[in-house]
């Protein structure tokens, strides 16, 4: 048998998504770097005889161990055999006979692991828990199912393909195992395409089975000087569970016009094969996007009937328009942020600076130990630096009296409008207390009221759908936003207007199903019966039951699904429990109940109102963009990051803490 096979073969067929949980080929590492793994031989131990045209030939070798036998010359000049799975050598016998090398092969552990069919069983003893109960079972070697778990460890991880060369990682994975074979960075690249291309089709199926698809979407520069734009679908799954999966992440070559981000979302939707199924797009606040969004709503239209048409396809992120109208309020205190941002600085930049700091604290017995840089773009952190800037108050001046090159002093006017604004960040309801409060909310409001349009239709009818506020939180909260009753009372009457449209389109769809479903069955009869036109076609009265009961969905009663869902009074939760209420699952216990409703709700509490879901992946390709791989390529980034994306939702896991950026500095005091 020959040892040369192709370490970089796929690991299975990717076509052959149906088997994917099935063992992987069992192809071995043929790479230079992996020729240490079949006992640690190097160059200098032993070279492969090339053969001497001018040589006497000997005695032709007829014996099949000559398959997997090889004669090599060591250092010294002397000859030997050496098996070509495990390396070990033989002396060469005088009388040629190869008994020791067949009996040598019967019993070779790494010819046994790698041949199909004839793998070695080893007892794995298995504790259930107590220290009496003890499982013994036969356990399997199965290196190409290794070499898949690797490829998922490496997307889920975000390690480099050169971490299964890592000399202590071999080391590690050779003492858990004898039979661990080394995969070098190739094979492990071409596994993670592999494992990528099947878990890619296992999602166009699943999304095959959805009707209707949000997304969400934004552009981020990399360390490359790339330009990427992620896409992310949320939908619901048959199992009523909230789903969001990283459908692209590709390059969007300048200029980033809105006529181009448009065609490169069709594209990733064509790709998809959800272009009918799109309903609504949550983006930024950036201008292209109006343009981008524009051009994809009168495209749909054109194919398709959107929801409420389209009145809720363009959401506008609502952490977005947040983050601009407080910084529009934040404009109003501006110097003093920027002066407490400018001392932090200055004492970040100092190991001494920060020792002085921390021993007057310490002095005044102040239980802060940390100081914290914002990131000037995060309203949130700014929030975060102002709030912790407070607790130093009394440590500031102190430390200037130390060091007079220190000038970032608020005044004591100054540390009261801080701690104003602080309370409005935290509190957000206390806007009109004093003038520059005041003329900070009316900038917030002016931005707010900007951006508030569609969004304001789209969370008015998911708070509806929300069983504990259904059309009382309207009629509570519209009263307060409105400056007047007449305003607020019209308001209300849109929502309600908007509510029925949206409930009666869908209505619409499931008559129509209801309809096509009776066609269907009436032909399957003229069918059966013209197959035997001397015989009476059989009428069972399972059958014509359920004729009956589909003529009659299709009548609609004296009251809609969702006259009765409004008129029942609101859900309330057990004490403590409202905050760990789940939404979709009070719908999919209900779903017999509102059968047309409850699809309405699955829809429309899908739709996220935050671009954040896209954001965060950004974050992961700043991780893998890192500058020891800022040469990777667009389609291996795509891989990589859609990868870990889809293998996090395979296993269900989500991002670990660490993995998670936040958008401000912290600075430790000594």
């Amino acid at each position: 048998m020959s040892n040369v096979d192709s370490s970089t073969s796929p690991l299975i067929d990717i076509e052959d998504v149906n088997n994917i949980e099935e063992p992987m080929d069992h192809d071995h590492d043929n790479d230079s770097d992996n020729d240490n793994d079949h006992g640690n031989v190097n160059d200098n131990e032993s070279v492969e005889v090339e053969g001497n045209p001018f040589q006497k030939k000997g005695r032709k070798k007829t014996s099949k161990v000559w398959n997997e036998m090889k004669e090599v010359v060591l250092p010294d000049g002397t000859k030997k055999v050496e098996c070509t799975w495990c390396k070990t050598k033989f002396a060469i016998h005088s009388t040629g006979v190869t008994t020791q090398l067949k009996r040598h092969l019967d019993r070779c552990m790494r010819r046994k692991i790698a041949l199909g069919g004839t793998k070695q069983k080893i007892l794995s003893i298995e504790s259930t828990g107590s220290d009496s109960a003890i499982n013994v079972s036969s356990f399997t070697y199965d290196h190409a199912k290794v070499r898949e778990v690797a490829s998922h460890m490496i997307l889920y991880h975000e390690y480099p393909f050169m971490h299964m060369e890592h000399v202590i990682f071999n080391k590690f994975m050779k003492t858990a195992t004898p039979h661990w074979q080394k995969i070098s960075r190739t094979t492990a690249k071409n596994d993670c395409v592999t494992t990528y291309e099947i878990h890619k089709k296992k999602l166009k199926l699943l999304l095959k089975n959805i009707n209707r698809i949000s997304i969400t979407t934004d552009l981020w520069k990399s360390g490359q000087k790339i330009q990427y734009m992620v896409v992310t679908a949320h939908f619901v799954d048959k199992d009523w569970k909230l789903q969001k999966r990283v459908l692209n992440f590709c390059n969007v070559p300048p200029p980033h016009s809105g006529v181009i981000i448009a065609d490169a979302l069709h594209k990733c939707f064509i790709d998809w094969g959800i272009e009918n199924k799109v309903s609504t797009i949550t983006v930024d606040n950036a201008k292209y996007n109006d343009t981008c969004l524009r051009i994809l709503k009168d495209s749909f239209a054109l194919k398709k009937k959107l929801p409420l048409d389209g009145k809720i396809f363009h959401v506008r992120c609502c952490a977005h328009i947040v983050n601009l109208l407080v910084q529009d309020g934040l404009g109003e205190i501006g110097d003093i942020v920027d002066g407490i941002r400018e001392g932090v600085k200055y004492l970040a930049a100092s190991e001494a600076r920060l020792n002085q700091f921390s021993e007057i604290t310490k002095q005044l017995e102040l239980p802060s130990k940390r100081l914290i840089l914002d990131c000037p773009t995060r309203w949130n952190s700014t929030y975060m630096m102002l709030s912790t800037a407070l607790e130093f108050k009394a440590v500031i001046p102190r430390y200037q009296e130390r060091d007079l090159g220190f000038v970032y002093v608020p005044s004591l006017e100054d540390w009261v409008k801080v701690e104003n604004v602080c309370q409005v960040l935290a509190i957000f309801n206390e806007w009109m207390r004093n003038d520059y409060i005041r003329a900070m909310a009316l900038k917030m409001k002016k931005k707010f009221d900007k951006y508030w349009g569609e969004c304001n239709l789209l969370m008015a009818i998911g708070a509806v759908l929300d069983p504990r506020c259904k059309m009382m939180v309207i009629e509570f909260c519209f009263p307060e936003i409105y400056h007047s009753e007449a305003e607020a009372n019209k308001n209300i009457a849109m929502v309600r207007e908007a509510l029925y449209e949206l409930y009666y389109e869908y209505v619409s769809v499931h008559t129509s199903v209801n309809s096509e479903g009776i066609s269907q069955l009436k032909t399957r009869e003229t069918c059966s019966s013209s197959i035997i036109p001397n015989e009476k076609f059989i009428v069972t009265g399972r059958s014509k039951f359920e004729s009956f009961v589909r003529k009659a969905d299709t009548i609609q009663p004296m009251k809609s699904d969702l006259d009765i869902y409004l008129e029942e009074s609101v859900y309330i939760c057990n004490e403590g429990v409202s905050s760990h209420f789940d939404a979709l699952e009070w719908w999919k216990i209900n779903n017999l109940k509102y059968r047309i409703l409850s699809k309405m709700a699955c829809d429309i509490l899908s739709i996220p109102i935050t671009s954040v879901a896209s954001e965060s992946t950004f974050s992961a390709g700043g991780r893998v963009i890192d500058p020891y791989r800022a040469s990777l390529s667009t389609e291996t980034v795509q891989m990589l990051l859609c990868g870990a994306d889809w293998i996090r939702a395979f296993y269900g896991l989500k991002k670990g803490s660490e993995a998670e950026e936040t958008s401000f500095k912290e600075i430790w005091l000594p």
